[in-house]
């Protein structure tokens, strides 16, 4: 069983490896999926996996990289996008 979701993270997380940390965090966990920059200093991600390991990422990404603030969290399934994404690793979108 796997899930899917959507992430749209707020706060003072541009500028701050909060990309490249997400990168390597969901790689150590063997999650499929991306994550970019968005124009309004937000990040986006997807993350496709197991349940636990998405959720246990998402409490990493309300946290965020030492030099990251963390302001707010929005999360949806997405297993359209999540199934494109399967079994294609973790990449950092331009």
């Amino acid at each position: 069983m796997t899930r899917s979701v959507r992430v749209r993270v707020r706060g003072k997380v541009q500028g701050v490896g909060f990309r490249d940390w997400t990168e390597r965090r969901a790689q150590e966990m063997a999650l499929d999926g991306w994550v970019r920059n968005l124009p309004d200093k937000s990040v986006e991600a997807v993350l496709h996996g197991g349940p636990e390991v998405v959720e246990r990422m998402l409490g990493d990404l309300r946290k965020g990289p030492p030099a990251a603030h963390v302001s707010g969290l929005e999360v949806s399934e997405d297993s359209a996008e999540g199934a494109a994404v399967a079994g294609r690793g973790f990449s950092v979108r331009y």
